[in-house]
């Protein structure tokens, strides 16, 4: 059975095709005396065809006519501003994929392990590709999703409150000055809020618990009319209706008033999630079937619930409690609130819960196709140039698997990568070129050394004989 119809014309557009995507985006490199757009397709040619070693050597071993110094420069220092790419970057996504009835826009962080301390935003925090507190940089990302279809869209660096303090480390990278301490989520709010400014279409936010657990963030969300659907931790705690309260009169006539409201007596206290979970029975389950995946249909057991968010033991908001469990009720049960319409139907909530998949695959697939861990900056401009560069990789990769897949319904992503690491033009050498390129690899070999013993004699004197 024949599942691949393309030709060798096909294929013999793909450097056209690249090349006619990179010129869309050109304008985008240059300012009133330069033009760095030339770089910039060599860095990204270099992030779509290199797979092993992904770094600036690599990428000028193998992309034609590459220098560099040219795309050191492009990548750390050149001045050119990354904010009006990435709004065109969002448009043309949400060209592509985007659903004003369906459409997600969902947020994740993902952490990047690097040594020492010299890294901007590197600090001893959580690393969620670990699972442990690792020496990383975080980043925050916005992906956008169909139902069928992801891409990145938007990154904010986290900066820990240590860096803010220094001013010293900051100006080293080259921090703004007017860079201030925002948590996780207030930068998460802040892309949310810039996306939703745009007037692009999309239907609600989706996030994990991390965000989900804050009631704050979850308020400003519905005060601005935006939809949510939020993973929660299994200990968060729900009124199942909604308790009366009061601010109780003084007993006696000595002290202050009271001025803190709290439950009225005989009202039961809040239960966890996952407590509640306890009470269902098996006819409280519906089994439903979410989407079909490379392993056969997604398939699970949910319920939903009109119950109240507690917040200090008082009633905070009434929500959608949407729970999720694995097919025969063993497994860990999944908990997510959501601010939508009361009349939603279970399996649009159910929809809803399992679209945050699609930002993990979102960012494995950029780190596997796109080097998005792999970068060699370590200032402020340059990091933030990396990712930028990494949203218009994810963009033509999406394009290219979009514009084959009428041809080879199974293409993914990573076939597409490959498709291109086969048909873009690969550099050859004369005796000289690669001298050159030899020198080069040494040379950071050499420095990588210089560093390392510098660091091991700076330990040693620390380490008492």
């Amino acid at each position: 059975m024949n599942l691949v119809f393309l030709s060798d014309e096909d294929f013999n557009t793909v450097e056209t095709l690249f090349t006619e995507f990179h010129a869309g985006y050109a304008v985008f490199f240059q300012n009133r005396t330069k033009s760095v757009a030339k770089s910039a397709k060599d860095y990204l040619h270099g992030q779509l065809f290199t797979q092993q070693q992904m770094n600036l050597t690599q990428y000028c071993r193998e992309v034609p006519e590459s220098e560099y110094e040219a795309m050191q420069h492009f990548i750390s220092d050149s001045p050119w501003d990354d904010t009006a790419l990435i709004k065109q970057v969002q448009n043309d996504v949400c060209h592509l994929l985007g659903d004003p009835n369906d459409g997600a826009l969902i947020l994740d962080e993902s952490g990047i392990v690097k040594q020492g301390n010299m890294s901007v935003g590197v600090s001893r925090q959580y690393c969620g590709r670990l699972g442990k507190v690792e020496n990383c940089q975080v980043g925050v990302y916005l992906a956008y999703a169909n139902s069928h279809h992801t891409s990145l869209i938007d990154y904010r660096l986290y900066l820990p409150q240590a860096w803010i303090d220094d001013p010293q480390r900051r100006a080293r990278c080259d921090v703004p000055e007017t860079s201030t301490f925002r948590t996780k989520a207030q930068v998460g709010l802040e892309m949310i809020r810039a996306f939703t400014a745009s007037g692009l279409p999309y239907r609600w936010v989706s996030m994990d618990a991390h965000y989900g657990e804050q009631p704050w963030l979850l308020n400003q969300l519905s005060h601005e009319g935006i939809c949510y659907m939020a993973d929660i931790p299994a200990d968060t705690r729900i009124f199942l209706h909604c308790p009366q309260t009061e601010v109780p009169q003084r007993k006696g006539g000595r002290g202050r008033l009271p001025e803190k409201e709290k439950l009225v007596w005989a009202e039961p206290p809040p239960i966890e999630v996952r407590a509640f979970a306890q009470t269902l029975s098996a006819s409280d389950w519906t089994r439903l079937e979410i989407r079909e995946t490379e392993r056969g249909w997604l398939i699970a057991d949910f319920a939903a619930y009109r119950v109240w968010h507690a917040v200090e033991n008082l009633p905070f908001a009434e929500v959608w409690l949407v729970l999720r469990r694995p097919v025969g009720g063993n497994g860990v049960i999944r908990y997510a609130f959501s601010n939508a319409p009361s009349d939603t139907p279970l399996h649009r909530l159910a929809a809803m819960q399992c679209r945050r998949y699609w930002v993990e695959r979102a960012l494995e697939d950029a780190k596997g196709e796109a080097a998005l861990d792999h970068y060699q900056v370590r200032g402020w401009r340059g990091w933030h140039h990396h990712m930028t560069l990494t949203l218009l990789a994810m963009l033509f990769l999406l394009q290219l698997t979009l514009r084959f897949r009428e041809k080879a319904p199974l293409l993914t992503l990573q076939d597409s990568r490959e498709i291109l690491e086969t048909f873009l033009p690969r550099k050859s050498y004369s005796p000289k070129e690669f001298i050159q390129l030899l020198q080069q690899k040494h040379q950071d070999r050499l420095s990588a050394r210089r560093s390392h013993a510098k660091k091991q004699k700076q330990r040693l004197k620390e380490i008492p004989i």
